[in-house]
């Protein structure tokens, strides 16, 4: 069973609410007086993409961008105890997060769209691996232990090859498994009821491995094995990854196309930007996309560190996103990024606003 693909472009989009693609690029004109560095970290998910970004800004305005991914209870964490300037996640601080933030007011700016697949390794399959979710949930929960079983024959129309199924998880606080717990609490009423959506959930079975890297490389390493990494992650390392059914009860390979489907699906986008892609409607819909933020500070104190951060955040919303697709994430849409902005423009220093 093989799926492994480069993900293609988008098409554009209008309206007031999500829907695919955004305009390419974006003007971008930066305010004078910033800071030449800024401390971060968080997310691995888009780390690929924030690489290049903060590569291409460096050298376009010399400011430095020092990110750390570490996983996105890494970057909450880090930014409530205001030892970092920004921080990365994949899944929106909870009110609770929120009350813990030393700093006050946390701002919530997308940065991209992306989702996670599920990578698998079965010696002498053929084809590709097609998995439903209340299948999945019960792999995950130790209930479907073989891939044998007739669940997943029933699934992929002819039986996979006898083998114990290998389960890996990350073993750190991941938006990544913030993402795919989500996806299985949404399916699984089990699941919701044990584990639940968390970055870092009391998994019933399998083994821990670090970060991507981690996972994957324990999945390749592990015959039938299955795990979960992030789409930009999988295709830059040719992982084999399934077919997932969604809520119309098609199977849909992670794609940007799929993606965006998802985006689509969305609807009404909430003010403050805490909004979910699991299980959206939409016949191409991949039921396991989602967004993934920056976390800022409304009130800020230090005004050089201030422009700087307003500087980078208006340039990813902007200029940024023209280099999302290449890494295979995909393009905020339009009212999104409007919604993104019109945040942006609220981060102070002592009340006054940084952006004019």
């Amino acid at each position: 069973m093989t799926n492994t693909q480069t993900v293609s472009g988008t098409g554009a989009m209008t309206g007031t609410q999500a829907t695919g693609g955004s305009a390419t690029g974006g003007s971008f004109s930066p305010i004078s007086g910033g800071a030449t560095s800024l401390t971060a970290g968080g997310a691995t998910f888009p780390d690929p993409l924030y690489q290049k970004w903060f590569s291409e800004y460096k050298n376009k305005y010399g400011v430095t961008i020092n990110y750390q991914a570490k996983g996105s209870g890494f970057g909450v964490q880090n930014l409530q105890n205001q030892t970092i300037d920004f921080g990365g996640s994949d899944a929106p601080m909870t009110d609770a997060d929120i009350a813990k933030a030393k700093g006050g007011p946390v701002l919530h700016i997308p940065t991209c769209m992306g989702a996670v697949v599920v990578i698998y390794n079965i010696p002498g399959a053929g084809g590709t691996l097609k998995l439903d979710g209340d299948t999945l949930a019960k792999i995950y929960l130790g209930k479907i232990t073989d891939w044998s079983d007739a669940a997943i024959t029933a699934a992929n129309g002819a039986a996979l090859p006898a083998g114990a199924i290998q389960i890996v998880h990350r073993s750190d606080s991941s938006g990544t498994s913030f993402i795919f717990t989500s996806y299985l609490a949404a399916v699984s009423s089990d699941w919701k009821g044990g584990p639940g959506a968390n970055k870092a959930p009391n998994w019933p079975v399998g083994q821990g491995a670090s970060g991507n890297p981690g996972v994957a490389g324990q999945v390749k390493a592990t015959p039938f094995s299955i795990g979960y990494v992030e789409i930009a992650y999988a295709n830059q390392n040719s992982l084999t990854f399934a077919d997932i059914k969604n809520k119309a009860g098609n199977y849909i390979t992670p794609s940007l196309a799929s993606i965006s489907a998802a985006a689509a699906g969305l609807g009404t986008i909430p003010d403050d930007l805490r909004f979910s892609l699991i299980d959206t409607a939409g016949a191409q819909a991949y039921p396991i996309a989602s967004a993934t933020w920056q976390i800022v500070y409304k009130n800020q104190t230090d005004k050089a560190k201030a422009i700087a951060l307003v500087n980078l955040l208006n340039w990813e919303l902007t200029v940024g996103q023209s280099y999302n697709e290449s890494l295979q994430y995909g393009k905020l849409p339009d009212p999104i990024i409007a919604k993104a902005q019109g945040l942006v423009k609220t981060i102070n220093v002592n009340g006054s606003p940084v952006q004019p």
